[in-house]
């Protein structure tokens, strides 16, 4: 199995920046393609961004895209997510996830190991 555990999430005012992280511990963590979902309150959970096993590779949802960059560290078996001009409508709870397939996914059910997940709040 694979034990994931995000940090960095907080409140921050629209415009600002987060760095969220995502400690991975268990299997290789060079093994899986992996990315990053958020669930806001009363909404389902979307593909924010993903990242392929070496990192050569990215996927961005439309809504952060140019915002947002994800990252990977497999030295460090971390995964990242800069988040740069957050909005109001960026608030959510966001987890990382991971996937043993090749190629990685923005549908959640396509993730076998997910995070508990780290709340992320952007006043106006």
């Amino acid at each position: 199995q694979v034990q994931l555990v995000e940090s960095g999430g907080g409140l921050v005012q629209a415009g600002g920046s987060l760095r969220l992280s995502c400690a991975a511990s268990g299997r290789t963590f060079s093994n899986y393609a992996m990315g990053w979902f958020r669930q806001a309150p009363g909404k389902e959970r979307e593909f924010v961004a993903a990242i392929t096993r070496s990192g050569g590779s990215t996927y961005y949802a439309d809504s952060v895209k140019g915002r947002f960059t994800i990252s990977r560290d497999n030295a460090k078996n971390t995964l990242y997510l800069q988040m740069n001009s957050l909005k109001p409508e960026d608030t959510a709870v966001y987890s990382c996830a991971a996937t043993p397939r090749i190629s990685p996914s923005s549908t959640d059910a396509s993730y076998d190991y997910w995070g508990q997940g780290t709340q992320v709040t952007v006043s106006s």
